[in-house]
């Protein structure tokens, strides 16, 4: 692990250098660490930020979307002037004035099936933040079958979750279909369109959702692989679920039927149910 730090790094990571679980070793693993951020939306933007700001090394932003004006209540990494342009580029833009020691990697394209297999193997943890349910199954089945992290968050109205999913890792690790074994039907979760977010929860889920990215780099407290956490934002109510994993589940279980992507057709237009 390379520890030649620059000056300019040891001042603006020294508050992190401080801390003893992270120190000079950990802020080395931050530095060379890899992570996928798949929707630069609601979550992704206080997501990208704090990953930024902390100095993971390389963050790869996947967004085939262009800014709107409605998206500005709550996607914050955005800005006015940008209005019409890719997310992805959008984002990229500020989290490069935010920390020009990082390495930003652009993918405006929809997350589908061959995106998955390419994109997702070169990084370290991948992260989702997206906003409609076939592309969360898919990533979901995508980080199994290629053994990688999935730290997802997810929100609507003036509620959020979150969880970690390291099923690759064999038991007792879950999978996201051991929670969730099949897409809700069609209509039955309403979009943010229709029922509304309260901008402020996307950026707590999505803080929450850095935090748990950075302890997994890191290495240290405990994960949320197994644990489900629901926030009621109304109430300032947390509360924790444990997870386990499902022998008969289609994923990860002892008879596991979903072996590739194959069955995962393109992804619908970006709708906003999650962020």
């Amino acid at each position: 692990m390379d520890l030649d730090f620059t000056e300019a790094e040891l001042h603006r990571y020294s508050r992190h250098i401080l801390l003893q679980d992270v120190g000079a070793l950990g802020q080395a693993k931050l530095r060379a660490a890899r992570v996928l951020v798949v929707g630069a939306g609601g979550l992704g933007a206080p997501l990208t930020l704090y990953l930024a700001a902390a100095g993971v090394g390389t963050i790869g932003l996947v967004d085939h979307d262009q800014l709107e004006l409605s998206n500005l209540q709550r996607q914050v990494v955005h800005a006015t002037a940008r209005l019409g342009r890719n997310k992805a580029e959008s984002a990229a833009e500020t989290l490069r004035a935010l920390n020009p020691e990082i390495r930003i990697e652009i993918h405006p394209r929809r997350m589908d099936a061959a995106a998955a297999q390419e994109l997702i193997p070169r990084y370290d943890i991948i992260c989702d933040g997206t906003d409609n349910f076939p592309t969360r199954f898919l990533l979901g089945d995508a980080c199994h079958l290629l053994g990688r992290p999935l730290v997802s968050a997810a929100v609507l109205r003036f509620e959020g979750q979150l969880s970690t999913y390291k099923s690759h890792l064999g038991a007792p690790h879950p999978c996201h279909r051991c929670l969730h074994p099949e897409m809700p039907p069609e209509g039955l979760v309403p979009s943010c369109s229709e029922a509304g977010v309260l901008g402020a929860v996307t950026g707590v889920m999505g803080t929450l959702q850095a935090t748990e990215v950075l302890k997994e780099i890191l290495g240290i407290g405990e994960g949320m692989s197994g644990r489900l956490l629901l926030w009621d934002a109304l109430d300032m109510r947390f509360r924790l679920v444990r997870l386990k994993r499902d022998p008969g589940c289609a994923l990860c279980g002892e008879a596991a039927a979903i072996r590739d992507l194959s069955a995962h057709a393109a992804p619908p237009p970006l709708v906003c149910v999650a962020s």
